[in-house]
Parts: structure tokens; C-alpha cells; sequence
């Protein structure tokens, strides 16, 4: 035997033997269990929102909102209540486990929708299990939510406008009030030297824009050299002020007519028997008969000019409607008006009336 051949001898019987094939379940190449049940638990965030029940969570007593947030008043609280009433809460609050209280929840961020979930008579809300969360991430949280603005909010009125919606459907929807629909819907038509300093950003208050189109609607030409000075600043105050100037001067040219409803005669002819009734009344040389015959010649003329009653046509809410004028406003800018087809009477704001004549009735 070769030299090549005895070690190919030796090389085949150093090979380990054959072994017979497992038989079972086949979990011979799983490999070692016990790392798989070694492993770490997953970190405290859940992979998707749970129905917790509201009475195992508690709000955070150090979180960066204070009672006196807007966010907290009783009429946010309201108005989010009626939107979870109809629609439930959308997104989902995020909670991490309290460590006094194994069982219990305190609340990362959303504790408005829990208060108005509460107040919607709801028993559980969707959430997040976020253990990793501090005081910092809450701050970063509230300083990085991004409100809609409010030319969004009525671009989206505008839209639902569009699509045959109305306004109070609109604001229930919302959970808002009707007045809020009306004064975002203002914004989608502003004269122009309101629009220019909404756009620019010197003013986005809508309550002073608002209030700043009644007064425009009125005095136009005034608004539009107060806007003009860039240096005025425009707030609730200052526009309060402007408003109270123009209805002082309105007040000041607004001129009282005679006690007596026919108008004063200043002719020529009039103020010469006016003279020369005065003269005979002072020598006292008019007999009475000439005084009643001076009076059938010259018999009072009607004055054409002058409407005997006035009917104020206007428009309200693509309506057509007249200005009642027997009952007190309960404020400036309001008016009693009652529908042309149905005759339903009501109060309404002047600056969403449209004045269409004057007739007489």
C-alpha cells in the first residue's frame, strides 16, 4: 500500500460516526431557550392605545398648565365635552404608571381630554403607556403644539360653507358657539385696509376684527386712516377707543328735528308773513277776520321730501327682513329685525345686516 493510500486509511477513520436522525418536534436547532427567557422586558411604551378606565388615572400635580390656562376654563372644557360626546376623543391621551399606586396611571399629556371626557359622561379613554416621560418632555410638548391659526379655521368654515353645510351645523360640529362660526366666516371677506393689517400680522385677534368691520361698515373712511398709521397699535383697547370716538361724533352731527312733525318753512314768502304777523300782533291793528282770511290764502304746502313712515329693508343671512324699531336693543350694534317670509322676530348683531332701502310705508 502506497504512502498517499494509508493516509486516506487514517484521514476515513478519524471521521466521527453517523448520527441516526432526531426524531419528534423538531427543536434540536432552536438553540439555547434560556437567552430567549433572559431577555430584557420591553421598554413601557405600548405599541398601540388602550381603553383605560378614567377613575385609575389621575393627573400630574407638577405639570407646566396651571388652573387659570385658558385650556382649563369652564367653557373650553364644554366645548371639547360636546365634540367627545359626538364624536369621541380622537386621539389618544398619553399616561405612564404610578409608581405609589401599582395598577394607576398618571397623565403625560392630555389632561383636557380627560376633564371633558368626564364631563361627556364617558367612563374610559384611549392611551399610550409611556414610562419614558418627564416634566421636560411635557413643556416641550405644550410649547411645540401648533394651533390652527384663525385664517385656517375659516378657510375650513368656508369650505363646509361650500358644501351646503350651515352655520350652526358647522358650529356643533366644532363644539363651538354659533358667534364663533360668524366671526371666522367675517375673515373670508374683509375690506381691504382690515385685510391688509390681518395679513400682515399686526392683528389676529378676530373679536378686534370683527369689531373693526362694524366700525368700518359705519365709518369707513375714518377706519381707514386710523389703519393707515402703521405706529397704531391695534388691540382690544385701542379699537374700543376708536369706536367710542366715531359714535361720539356721530352723535355730535346727528341734528334732533323739530318738536313739531311738519317741517319749518324758511321761504322768502313765509319769513315775510312771518314778519308781518309779528308787526300786526305788536300795533295791534289786525282784525281777526283779516287774520283768518290771511290764512286761507296762503294754506300750508306739503313737503314731498319727507317719508310719513319709514320701513327699513335689509338682508340677514341671505334673508330678506325690516328694522323693527319698537323694542330697546340690549346693546350697541344690535337691532330687533323680523323675517319678510316668515315673520319671525329677532335680535341680530348690525354688523351681519345688510341695509337694501328705505321705503314708506
Amino acid at each position: 500500500m502506497t504512502t498517499a493510500a494509508t493516509n486516506t486509511v487514517k484521514k476515513a477513520k478519524k471521521q466521527p460516526e453517523a448520527q441516526p436522525p432526531a426524531f419528534g418536534l423538531g427543536l434540536d436547532n432552536i438553540g439555547d431557550l434560556s437567552a430567549l427567557l433572559n431577555q430584557p422586558e420591553a421598554s413601557g411604551k405600548a405599541s398601540g392605545p388602550m381603553e383605560l378606565p378614567l377613575d385609575l388615572i389621575s393627573e400630574d400635580p407638577h405639570q407646566p398648565r396651571t388652573k387659570d390656562n385658558p385650556g382649563f376654563s369652564s367653557e373650553s372644557l364644554t366645548e371639547l365635552a360636546d365634540t367627545i360626546r359626538l364624536r369621541g376623543v380622537k386621539t389618544p391621551i398619553s399616561v405612564r404608571e404610578n409608581p405609589e399606586a401599582p395598577g394607576f396611571f398618571i397623565i403625560n399629556h392630555g389632561a383636557r381630554r380627560a376633564r371633558a371626557s368626564k364631563l361627556a359622561g364617558k367612563s374610559s379613554i384611549p392611551a399610550f403607556i409611556d414610562n419614558d416621560y418627564n416634566e421636560a418632555d411635557q413643556v416641550i410638548e405644550n410649547l411645540q403644539r401648533n394651533d390652527l391659526t384663525p385664517r385656517e379655521i375659516a378657510d375650513f368654515i368656508g369650505r363646509e360653507l361650500a358644501k351646503g353645510k350651515q352655520k350652526g351645523e358647522i358650529a356643533k360640529e366644532l363644539g363651538k358657539s354659533a358667534s364663533f362660526v360668524s366671526q371666522h366666516v367675517t375673515l373670508l371677506d374683509l375690506p381691504d385696509p382690515i385685510a391688509a393689517a390681518f395679513n400682515s400680522g399686526r392683528c389676529r385677534d378676530v373679536t378686534v376684527i370683527n369689531e373693526l368691520v362694524t366700525a368700518h361698515k359705519k365709518r369707513p373712511q375714518e377706519v381707514s386712516v386710523w389703519l393707515a398709521d402703521d405706529s397704531q397699535e391695534i388691540a382690544r383697547g385701542s379699537v374700543k377707543l376708536l369706536r367710542e370716538f366715531l359714535e361720539d361724533k356721530r352723535k355730535h352731527e346727528y341734528v334732533a328735528p323739530a318738536a313739531d312733525d311738519d317741517p319749518i318753512d324758511e321761504s322768502p314768502v313765509a319769513q315775510s308773513n312771518t314778519q308781518a304777523s309779528d308787526h300786526e300782533n305788536a300795533v295791534g291793528e289786525q282784525a281777526p277776520e283779516a287774520s283768518a282770511d290771511k290764512h286761507d290764502k296762503a294754506p300750508k304746502e306739503a313737503n314731498l321730501d319727507k317719508l310719513k313712515k319709514t320701513i327699513v329693508q335689509v338682508r340677514h343671512d341671505d334673508r330678506p327682513a325690516r328694522l323693527l324699531l319698537n323694542r330697546r336693543p340690549p346693546a350697541a350694534g344690535y337691532a330687533l329685525l323680523k323675517y319678510e317670509d316668515d315673520g319671525q322676530e329677532f335680535m341680530a348683531d348690525l354688523s351681519q345686516v345688510q341695509l337694501v332701502a328705505l321705503v314708506e310705508g
